[in-house]
């Protein structure tokens, strides 16, 4: 008889008459290197020298210092930090601040008021428990569809996360990726169940508006409006305030706007930014094919994104109308990816699919057995590869096919995800629609 008290746990041995469940040994082992992983991860921050003119090439904590820190101290010092040149001139910084939401500069206020090192530290620490959160988030996902305790799938992908490439370099770097993946995918988790909670996700979202925007324009196809335009007003509302200190900063209105088109006019002509630069690390499909083929054809990211978006929106309407928990996290992941390659995105960014990956891998292996079988574990594995994209990898990819390749092939990957993910939905959403034909002319007859 067994005496198993939890799906999913199988005893592994027995000692004095009591049994040892697997899934708690790999709890406690997964456990173990994530929390190793995670001081790991915080020693750049605890480690990071003070800014200055002679070491702006330092990489460590670079979006800290460069999109966080440095706007703020900006800011309190009665100026915009939206002005490009102005930032160069009064801070050492390397890259300048991009247009992030106006409120980004009050939320992270705590974080840019502190002395740079203690501000590093104590930003880095809510960026481990933001990965640790967006882990449990993926962990309830996998739960749907198989039977996997939820902390012992936190403590497996939170370990997996904080090894892999993706996952060490949001908190080496500083960046803000962790905040926005759990804003994003919370929203899409929470949107029918929780929706006031999603909407509050939402307006986090917009705190970059390439994520804001797709996400608001996905949500209001689903049918989640009330989700979308509340989280869109909590934005707005927590914006404007500061966007009237900006403005008395600025001097007026009219040099405001200036300031802001300064801003996008800088950001069109940066090596890290432009579509069209060779050394880009952007994900988004205009600027992979950029790379790969050397071509811009006329408004290539505005043709992209609309192309993306459509396709995406179709098929997640009709996966929608299924009312199936499958195809609901499906969708999931379509708009996740669709959000990563329609618009300016780096390799980080596909974070805010990762919950949806994991619920669509406890799908598919509940499902294996229907045919296709392949498409599922090919898209999770191409979804995967940038994860895995660690330093050793990326030098066997520098000697056999050269830089360019491997500034890029995180961005084929995703991209490759997305087209095997929409080829397998397309037959799926097909089937369905036959299979309900069919239905009806039995219904009929």
């Amino acid at each position: 008889m067994s005496t198993d008290t939890s799906p999913g746990l199988r005893p592994t041995a027995q000692r004095g008459g009591r049994r040892v469940p697997a899934a708690l040994i790999v709890t406690v082992l997964a456990g173990l290197a994530a929390v190793a992983g995670g001081l790991r991860a915080l020693l750049p921050a605890i480690r990071v020298e003070q800014p200055t003119e002679a070491n702006q090439a330092l990489v460590q904590m670079q979006d800290f210092r460069d999109a966080l820190y440095y706007p703020v101290q900006e800011f309190l010092a009665g100026r915009d930090p939206y002005l490009p040149q102005a930032m160069l001139d009064n801070w050492p910084v390397r890259q300048t601040f991009n247009l992030y939401q106006p409120y980004h500069l009050v939320l992270h206020m705590p974080f840019g008021a502190l002395p740079y090192q203690v501000g590093a530290v104590a930003f880095t620490l809510v960026l481990l428990v933001l990965t640790v959160v967006l882990a449990v988030m993926a962990a309830i996902e996998l739960r749907r569809f198989v039977p996997v305790p939820v902390l012992a799938g936190t403590a497996v992908i939170s370990a997996l996360l904080l090894s892999s490439q993706l996952g060490k370099a949001q908190l080496y770097l500083g960046q803000i990726n962790p905040e926005i993946a759990v804003a994003t995918a919370g929203a899409l988790m929470f949107r029918r169940k929780h929706p006031v909670w999603a909407a509050v996700l939402v307006g986090l979202a917009w705190i970059k508006p390439q994520f804001g925007a797709p996400l608001v324009a996905f949500l209001l196809v689903r049918g989640s409006w009330k989700v979308a335009l509340g989280g869109t007003g909590i934005a707005a509302l927590a914006s404007l305030p500061v966007v009237g200190v900006l403005i008395a900063n600025d001097g007026g209105f009219t040099n405001f706007i200036a300031t802001i088109q300064a801003n996008l006019d800088w950001a069109e002509q940066t090596a890290y930014g432009a579509v069209d630069s060779p050394v880009a690390e952007r994900v988004d499909v205009a600027a992979v094919f950029f790379r790969t083929t050397g071509l811009l054809p006329p408004m290539a990211e505005l043709l992209t994104l609309v192309g993306v978006m459509v396709i995406a929106a179709l098929l997640v309407r009709a996966l929608d109308r299924t009312g199936d928990d499958g195809d609901s996290v499906l969708a999931d992941l379509l708009v996740g990816l669709s959000i990563t390659i329609a618009v300016v995105h780096q390799p980080g960014d596909v974070l805010v699919a990762l919950p949806a990956a994991a619920g669509v891998a406890g799908w598919w292996w509940s499902h294996r057995g229907e045919r296709p079988s392949w498409p599922l574990p090919v898209a999770l594995l191409l979804f995967a590869f940038p994860f895995a994209h660690l330093f050793a990898l990326d030098t066997v990819i520098r000697q056999l096919f050269g830089e360019q390749f491997a500034l890029t092939v995180d961005g084929i990957a995703i991209i490759a995800a997305w087209l095997v993910l929409v080829g397998y939905l397309v037959v799926r959403v097909r089937g369905t629609a036959r299979r309900g034909t069919q239905r009806e002319e039995v219904a009929t007859a």
